[in-house]
């Protein structure tokens, strides 16, 4: 297949950009670069796709869909499956600045989705979040919950992505799966993530900000797991018919932020200060994914809890520290 993967730069994006080239597909990727992190760890994360028969890389923003269209015309390929993972990430972030989220995620996505119309792709991957959830008190989080009061504007744009691409399915007769992501981790993380951020605290020398009492719980989700997940979702997308599925792609455990800092002090080799404050604004208390819905459409199997996820990437973190020293 030839396949539009946006944000290919990024953590997932890239990760999946690899594993489709290496499965034979021709990918197109599309990213800005946007300043959000510095732009040359994006670059990093594509370097090893340059030169690659099966990839091409557009330096795009989502949003002039017209300039993106005439950069397809110009390679002359047709598009069979849009991977939209571009998006500006972070609840906390979001909070300081929701015009730009709903810019990026909400006017991004539908740009995207009129690109697929316009040009007759049928089939269409739209990259959510579990923070549609807010403070569901029911676990695990079943894609039936109600999902009606995000609590930061990174929340409400992913949901009002979700809300449009049924409308483009409804209208249009696309097929459209939206992959609700827990937490995702591994080696290229984000760096501003809770994961990164810890190794690289402890790597310092510095004591470990910790908000709340450290009872708060994620369901952290090793990137290889995601990436099955992904897989099947574009999988399901090759039946002819229209169609429109909500899934979640989790691990289906949860760690506690205690235990998680923990862990990673224990695999850097490092005792933990801990800097108390106080839960900050948009935070919740816990994700945790019910994946049963994944299992049965996607033949999805998560099978790496935190404790093997976890030495994975402090392996990379490590090993990028002591390039970083050369």
């Amino acid at each position: 297949m030839t396949i539009l993967v946006t944000g290919a730069a990024g953590f997932i994006g890239s990760h999946l950009c690899e594993r489709l080239v290496a499965a034979g597909h021709e990918v197109v990727g599309v990213d800005d670069f946007d300043p959000f992190y510095d732009p040359a760890i994006k670059r990093r994360n594509v370097s090893g796709l340059e030169g690659e028969k099966g990839f091409r890389l557009l330096e795009r923003d989502i949003r002039d869909r017209a300039g993106l269209e005439a950069a397809l015309d110009e390679l002359g390929i047709d598009i069979d499956v849009v991977i939209h993972l571009a998006a500006r990430a972070g609840v906390r972030p979001s909070i300081e600045n929701p015009e730009a989220y709903t810019s990026i995620n909400v006017d991004g996505t539908v740009s995207l989705l009129e690109l697929a119309r316009r040009r007759g792709i049928r089939r269409f991957v739209f990259g959510s979040s579990s923070s549609v959830y807010g403070n569901n008190e029911k676990v695990p989080f079943s894609e039936e919950d109600p999902v009606e009061r995000p609590i930061s504007p990174y929340a409400a744009t992913k949901r009002a992505g979700e809300l449009i691409c049924h409308t483009y399915h409804h209208l249009y007769d696309l097929r459209i799966a939206c992959l609700r992501f827990f937490t995702v981790y591994g080696p290229r993380q984000r760096p501003d993530l809770a994961i990164h951020k810890f190794a690289r605290i402890l790597s310092e020398g510095r004591p470990i900000p910790m908000f709340g009492d450290g009872t708060s719980e994620r369901d952290y989700t090793y990137i290889d797991d995601i990436l099955q997940g992904v897989d099947g979702a574009v999988a399901w997308t090759a039946d002819g018919s229209p169609g429109f599925e909500i899934v979640n792609l989790g691990e289906s455990r949860t760690t506690s932020l205690s235990r998680l800092i923990e862990l990673i002090g224990r695999e850097m080799g490092v005792e933990p200060r801990i800097e108390r404050h106080p839960m900050q604004p948009g935070d919740v208390m816990r994700t945790f994914a019910d994946v049963s819905k994944a299992r049965e459409l996607f033949g999805y199997q998560p099978s790496t809890p935190v404790e093997e996820g976890l030495p994975r990437f402090v392996e990379w973190f490590q090993r990028e520290m002591a390039v970083a020293r050369r």
